[in-house]
C-alpha cells in the first residue's frame, strides 16, 4: 500500500471517528458537562488565534472568561478550568482508543521490519538456513520499568482496551456506554502508589497483551521458519521486570516487597495457564489426553486459589505433562487440535513459572556505604572485621583484593542500619525467588552509577556475605554506565575486571556471558543528545572488542526511555543501524511509562513492535554484507558533531539560570506531587534541587511540558552549522543518506522538534531575568530546524512519516488548552500577590494538567 493511503486511512479511521465520538461527550448526563463541551472548542480556537497573535497564556484565559462566561471571581474561574482539564483528559483517552483500534489500517504491519517481510527477504537471498541458525540463539529482552511516566490507573487502561475493541466493530451503543463510564471514572491516584501497586498495574500488560502477543510470535516463527518442528531452548523473546526490584533512589522498595512481587508474577502466569488449560479442556476430550488435562487443570487451580496449601507446580512438571498429552494426541487421536496444545507448550517454555525476570538495581554509592557500615557494626560487636582498618585509604587495586577475600556470611537481622539490612535482604531474596520460580525468576543485579571495578567487586562481596558460594553464584552482576565519563572509561573497567581471577571464575559459571547496561537517559542529561548517542555507540564497539579479546560474549542492555532524547523514538532503527563491530546476540532494552501503553497497549501494536525489534537484530547480521558500514571519515564527522554539540549543550547547561528557568516556567517542582509513582523525583535528601540529583524523567518531562524539548535537539544545530562553515556540509549530507545510525538520530531529533511549540512561552522573551535564556533555546531550535530540513532535503519536519506526524499534530491540538491552563496556573503561583486560599488549587491545577499532557504525548518522558 502506498504511503499516501496510510494518511488517508488515518483521516478516515482516526481523525473522522474522533470527531464523531468526541461529540458524545457533550451529551453526557452529568453536571456541567454539556456546558464544558460547548465551551471547550471556543477555548481551543482562542488558544490557536491567541498564539498566532503572540498573546500570552494569561491573556488568552482571562479574555476567554471575560468574553464567553459569567465567571464571578477567580475561584469560580479555577473551578471551571478544572472542568476543562477533566474533559480533555477523557478526550485523550478516547483518541488513544480510536488510534489503537485503527492500528492495522494506519501502520504497514506486514511491511518492512515485520517477520513476514524478513522471512521473505531471507528466502529470496538464499539465507533461510542462516536465519534458522541465528534464531536458535538470538533473542529480544523487553524489561518493563516502574519509572513514573504512566498516568493511567488500571481502571482506565481497561476502558481503553474495551473501547478500542468496540470502536473496531463500530459498536456505537457500547462506545457510548464506555464514554459515560469514562465520565465518572477517576483519573488519578489520591495517594502515592506502593511499589507493589505499580507492579500489579503493569501485570495487566503482561497478562492481557504480552502473554498472547509473544506467544503468537513464537508460533509464527515455529511454523514459518522451522516448519512447526522447533524444539530449541531459545524463547526468541523474554520479559524483564523492575517494579519491586529497582531500589535505586526508591526507599519504599525492600526485600519483602521484592518477594511479594515475585509471588504476584508467579500467580499471574499460573492464572494465564489455568485459563488456557480450561479452553483446551473443551477441545481435548479424547481418551487419556482428557485425564492429563483435567489433572493439570486441578493442579493449576490449587496453585491459583490455594497456594499455601498446595505444592507449587514447576515449569518442568508442566512441560512433562503437556508433552505426555501431546504424544497421546499424535499417536491415538490424529493430532487433532495439536496446534492449540503446542501453543500452550510454547508459552510455558517462554514464561516458565516466573512470567518476567525480576532485576535488582541499586546505586553503587549505596553499596560502598553498606560495606563500610556492615564492617563497622561487626567490629562494634567484637566480630572479625570484613575489611582492613585502613580500607578507605587503600588504592583501587588493594580494595579489589580485600573485597575478593571476603568469605563471611552475615545474617541481616544482626545489622541495625536500615539500608544495609535491606541490601542484604534483597540479595537473600534472590535465592528464595530462584528456589520458588526457577533461576529465570531473578538472576541479575544492576549497579547504577557504576564507576569502576571496585563497584563491581563490592556487589560480588555483598553476595558472598549473603551466603552465595563462588561455585554456585547464579547471578549476573551488571554494570550500568551512564555519564559521558563513565562511558569513556567503560572499556578500561571491563578490561581490569576480566583480568581478575575471582571474576573470571564467576564468568565461567555464567557461560562466559557478561551483560553491560548503558544509560541513554542520564547520558543525554549529562552530555547532550548527539554526544550521548555517539558515546554509547562507540562504547559498545570498544566493549565488544575487549570482551571478544577474553572470549566473553557481551550482551548490551539499553536503558531507554520514551522520547528520542532518552533513547526512545524509532528504537528499532537504532538496532538496524549497528555495525559488525557491536555484539548482536541479544537486544535488551527498558520500556517504561506511556511507551508501554503506546507500543504495547494492544496485542496488535505489541506484536508489531516486538517484530520490529526482532527483525532489526536479525537483519543486522543477515544482511550485513549489503549495508554500508560507518567509514573512517564518517567516524571523524560523528566525533566532531558529538564534540561540538557537547560543548554547546554544556555551555547552556552551566548557565546560572538553567535550573531556575525550568523551575519557574515548567512543572518540574510538581512531579513529586503527582502520585503516579512510588519513587521520589530526585536522588538524595538534600533540601534544594541540584542538577546532579535531578532524575532524567522529570528533567526530560519538564522540557516536554514546556513544549521546548531541549534534550532532543540542543547542540545539533550548532554542530551542523560548524560542519557547514568548515566545508564539510556535503560530507555530512552524504553521511545522512548513507549511514542509518546518523539518519535515525536526525529523524528522532525532528520528532522532538515537531513536538515543540514556542508560541506557548513566547511571553518569557520579555522577562528581564529569564528572557535571554528563552532566546538561547529558541535560537538553537530555529537553527537546528533549518539545518536538519536542509540536511534531509525536506520542507517540513517528519515529512517521511505522515501518519506519525498527523498523530502528533492531533494530540498537540487536543492538549493546547491544557498547556495554556498549566502556564496560567504556574504564572499565578509565581505572582507574589496570589491569594493564599487559591494557591493549593493552582498547584493542583498544574499537577492535573501534567497528566493529560504526558498521556497525550505518549513518549514525552
Amino acid at each position: 500500500m502506498p504511503s499516501s493511503e496510510y494518511i488517508i486511512n488515518f483521516k478516515r479511521n482516526v481523525t473522522d471517528k474522533y470527531t464523531i465520538y468526541n461529540s458524545l461527550f457533550s451529551a453526557l448526563p452529568f453536571s456541567g458537562i454539556a456546558n464544558v463541551g460547548a465551551l471547550l472548542p471556543i477555548l481551543l480556537q482562542a488558544c490557536i488565534d491567541g498564539y498566532a497573535d503572540a498573546k500570552t497564556p494569561m491573556h488568552i484565559v482571562d479574555h476567554f472568561f471575560a468574553q464567553h462566561t459569567n465567571a464571578k471571581d477567580e475561584a469560580d474561574k479555577v473551578a471551571r478550568l478544572f472542568k476543562f482539564v477533566q474533559y480533555i483528559e477523557r478526550q485523550i483517552v478516547l483518541f488513544d482508543a480510536i488510534e489503537d483500534a485503527a492500528f492495522e489500517t494506519v501502520n504497514n504491519v506486514e511491511g518492512p521490519g515485520s517477520l513476514k517481510t524478513l522471512i521473505s527477504e531471507t528466502n529470496f537471498a538464499g539465507k533461510s538456513q542462516i536465519l534458522k541458525s541465528k534464531l536458535k540463539k538470538f533473542k529480544v529482552r523487553v524489561v518493563l520499568t516502574a519509572h513514573p511516566t504512566q498516568f493511567y490507573p488500571g481502571s482506565v487502561l481497561g476502558i481503553i482496551h474495551d473501547m478500542n475493541e468496540a470502536i473496531g466493530k463500530n459498536d456505537f451503543h457500547t462506545i457510548n456506554a464506555y464514554i459515560q463510564q469514562l465520565g465518572i471514572t477517576p483519573f488519578f491516584n489520591k495517594k502515592q502508589p506502593t511499589p507493589l501497586d505499580e507492579a500489579v498495574n503493569l501485570m495487566w500488560y503482561l497478562e492481557n497483551i504480552l502473554y498472547p502477543s509473544i506467544g503468537n510470535i513464537y508460533n509464527y516463527i515455529n511454523r514459518e521458519v522451522f516448519d512447526s518442528a522447533y524444539d530449541g531452548e531459545n524463547p526468541f523473546i523474554e520479559l524483564g521486570f523492575w517494579p519491586g526490584g529497582d531500589r535505586d533512589g526508591n526507599p519504599f522498595v525492600n526485600g519483602p516487597t521484592t518477594l511479594k512481587v515475585a509471588d504476584a508474577l508467579r500467580s499471574a502466569i499460573v492464572v494465564c495457564y489455568y485459563r488456557d488449560i480450561r479452553k483446551l479442556k473443551r477441545r481435548l476430550t479424547f481418551t487419556g489426553v482428557d485425564t492429563i488435562i483435567a489433572q493439570l487443570e486441578q493442579q493449576l487451580y490449587e496453585n491459583v486459589f490455594r497456594p499455601e496449601a498446595s505444592k507449587r507446580i514447576k515449569k518442568e512438571e508442566l512441560i512433562h505433562e503437556l508433552y505426555a498429552a501431546r504424544e497421546l494426541l499424535m499417536k491415538d487421536h490424529h493430532s487433532l487440535y495439536l496446534n492449540r496444545l503446542d501453543s500452550l507448550i510454547h508459552k510455558v517454555k517462554i514464561f516458565g513459572t516466573h512470567f518476567a525476570s525480576l532485576d535488582i538495581r541499586q546505586d553503587s554509592r549505596i553499596h560502598t556505604a553498606v560495606i563500610l557500615q556492615i564492617d563497622k557494626e561487626l567490629k562494634e560487636k567484637g566480630k572479625p572485621a570484613l575489611l582492613p582498618g585502613n580500607y578507605s585509604a587503600l588504592t583501587g587495586a588493594e580494595k579489589i583484593e580485600a573485597l575478593a577475600k571476603i568469605d563471611t556470611v552475615v545474617d541481616p537481622s544482626e545489622i541495625t542500619d536500615t539500608i544495609s539490612r535491606d541490601t542484604l535482604e534483597s540479595m537473600y531474596a534472590i535465592k528464595t525467588i530462584q528456589k520458588e520460580n526457577g533461576e529465570e525468576g531473578c538472576h541479575r543485579y544492576v549497579i547504577s552509577n557504576c564507576q569502576g571495578v571496585v563497584n563491581m567487586m563490592e556487589v560480588y562481596a555483598l553476595l558472598r556475605l549473603c551466603g552465595w558460594k563462588r561455585e554456585t553464584m547464579l547471578i549476573d552482576i551488571v554494570p550500568l554506565f551512564e555519564t559521558i565519563d563513565d562511558l569513556d572509561q567503560a572499556e578500561t573497567t571491563m578490561d581490569l575486571l576480566y583480568n581478575l581471577p575471582e571474576y573470571n571464575a564467576h564468568l565461567q559459571l555464567r557461560n562466559h556471558h557478561q551483560t553491560i547496561m548503558l544509560g541513554f537517559s542520564d547520558g543525554t542529561k549529562d552530555g547532550g543528545y548527539l554526544q550521548a548517542n555517539w558515546s554509547i555507540y562507540t562504547a559498545k564497539e570498544n566493549l565488544t572488542a575487549i570482551s571478544r579479546k577474553y572470549h566473553i560474549k557481551a550482551k548490551f542492555f539499553d536503558g531507554r526511555g520514551g522520547p528520542p532524547s532518552r533513547g526512545g523514538g524509532k528504537t528499532h532503527k537504532f538496532y538496524s543501524s549497528l555495525g559488525n563491530n557491536i555484539e548482536n546476540e541479544e537486544i535488551q532494552l527498558t520500556i517504561q511509562g506511556q511507551t508501554i501503553t503506546s507500543n504495547f497497549g494492544t496485542i496488535q501494536s505489541s506484536q508489531y513492535n516486538l517484530e520490529q525489534l526482532l527483525s532489526a537484530g536479525l537483519s543486522n547480521e543477515l544482511f550485513a554484507d549489503t549495508r554500508i558500514q560507518i567509514s573512517q571519515h564518517d567516524r571523524f564527522l560523528m566525533e566532531e558533531l558529538g564534540k561540538i554539540s557537547h560543548a554547546s549543550y554544556q555551555g547552556f547547561k552551566t548557565h546560572p539560570l538553567f535550573l531556575a528557568y525550568m523551575q519557574q516556567f515548567s512543572p518540574l517542582n510538581y512531579y513529586s506531587k503527582s502520585n503516579i509513582a512510588s519513587r521520589p523525583a530526585k536522588r538524595g535528601n538534600s533540601g534544594g534541587l541540584r542538577f546532579e540529583d535531578l532524575r532524567a524523567i522529570p528533567f526530560v518531562g519538564s522540557w516536554s511540558q514546556l513544549k521546548q524539548n531541549v534534550p532532543g535537539f540542543f547542540g545539533v544545530g550548532t554542530a551542523l552549522q560548524q560542519m557547514k562553515e568548515r566545508g564539510l556540509w556535503n560530507d555530512t549530507k552524504a553521511m545522512f543518506r548513507n549511514v542509518l545510525f546518523f539518519r535515525t538520530l536526525i529523524d528522532n531529533s525532528m520528532m522532538s522538534m515537531l513536538k515543540s511549540f514556542f508560541p506557548l512561552t513566547e511571553y518569557v522573551k520579555k522577562d528581564p531575568q529569564f528572557g535571554p535564556v528563552w532566546e538561547i533555546i529558541k535560537a538553537e531550535f530555529d537553527l537546528t530546524s533549518q539545518l536538519v530540513l536542509e540536511l534531509a532535503d525536506a520542507t517540513t519536519l517528519m515529512e517521511d512519516d505522515k501518519p506519525g506526524k498527523a498523530s502528533i499534530q492531533m494530540r498537540d491540538k487536543i492538549v493546547l488548552p491544557l498547556l495554556t491552563i498549566q502556564q496560567y496556573a504556574l504564572n499565578k503561583l509565581h505572582n507574589e500577590e496570589v491569594d493564599p486560599a487559591l494557591k493549593p488549587l493552582y498547584e493542583k491545577l498544574v499537577t492535573r494538567s501534567m497528566f493529560g499532557v504526558i498521556n497525550a504525548a505518549r513518549n514525552s518522558a
